[in-house]
């Protein structure tokens, strides 16, 4: 049999119909139930902020492609969650400039300059989001001195419940059933864990995402909160745990390709979680965890390298 005019292709072999438009879609109605929320318990401050995301995000999008000569293509939804959950990141009460700057990190830097869609190592909006939380200070004093923007990074006025858990004293925060349902202490998104859940519990109907990461990291931060003398369900229903390991850490691009590797990386990041609640500073804890999972993924996928297609193994 002649093998003359066999063509040879590059992988992936396996086509599939979804597109990003279509997952892009689906991860803004999953975050539907969160944002609403967030709308009724903030109202404008909310909207304002989610308008602000989504526009800036779009737009630093739309900028840096036609700086680089490339197709400009923002019906693929990308950078609308990008700006989506930047918003929900922060407070409601926040001086626009820093989410504003935040998504111009986000999409320039971590999405573009990293690699671009498909290609980039680290969660777009998280690294927006830490890079504006870690020069918070230096961001408050200046454009405090422009006059008409007031200083100050966090609008939360009382404490917020990733607090108690860095005191111990989480029998004196909130209730379980306020953080299920409706907490409107910290991020926007920190509005209820049960909306988030909900939205979560979508992508998986979908297949959007796997099971394996979101579970991994929450019974993760269960048990080893416990361990180290902190309340478990109280850190997985506080702060953005529940939005991290369903929306951000189970993003394709930046997490790991095989299922051991999905485990490891699942483990690290809740392990980096309470660690860093616990014992270091509460603020960003979720999102520091995840850039440092999203770090490890090339090494986690050289580790545990998926057999190949008609592999047998060795007698």
């Amino acid at each position: 049999m002649a093998l003359d005019n066999l063509v040879v292709t590059p992988p992936p072999h396996l086509r599939s119909k979804e597109q990003t438009a279509l997952a892009m879609r689906d991860v803004l109605i999953a975050l539907a139930p969160v944002t609403i929320a967030a709308l009724v318990a903030f109202t404008y401050n909310a909207l304002f902020n989610m308008a602000l995301g989504v526009g800036s995000c779009m737009f630093f999008e739309w900028v840096v492609r036609k700086a680089r000569k490339r197709k400009v293509s923002l019906q693929d939804g990308s950078a609308a969650v990008t700006g989506l959950l930047l918003a929900l990141l922060f407070p409601a009460r926040i001086q626009w400039l820093n989410l504003i700057i935040a998504s111009f990190v986000a999409i320039v830097v971590a999405k573009e300059l990293m690699g671009g869609l498909g290609r980039n190592l680290f969660n777009p909006a998280l690294f927006g989001f830490v890079f504006a939380l870690t020069c918070s200070g230096f961001l408050a004093s200046w454009t405090g001195s422009l006059g008409f923007l007031k200083a100050g990074y966090d609008g939360v006025q009382s404490a917020t419940p990733l607090v108690y858990i860095k005191q111990g004293l989480e029998g004196q925060g909130p209730s379980y059933l306020a953080l299920l349902f409706a907490n409107y202490g910290g991020a926007i998104s920190e509005v209820g864990a049960f909306w988030v859940l909900l939205g979560g519990a979508y992508l998986l109907y979908r297949k959007v995402i796997d099971w394996v990461i979101p579970v991994t990291i929450l019974a993760t931060v269960f048990v080893l909160a416990y361990i180290v003398g902190s309340d478990g369900l109280y850190n997985i229903l506080a702060g953005g745990v529940m939005l991290g390991a369903f929306f951000m850490a189970t993003d394709w691009v930046s997490s790991p390709m095989n299922v051991w590797g999905q485990v490891v990386y699942g483990l690290l990041i809740g392990v980096c979680v309470v660690i860093i609640r616990v014992f270091l500073a509460p603020a960003g804890a979720v999102a520091y965890s995840i850039l440092i999972g999203n770090a490890f993924v090339p090494l986690l996928d050289a580790v545990f390298k998926p057999k190949r297609f008609g592999e047998v193994a060795a007698a």
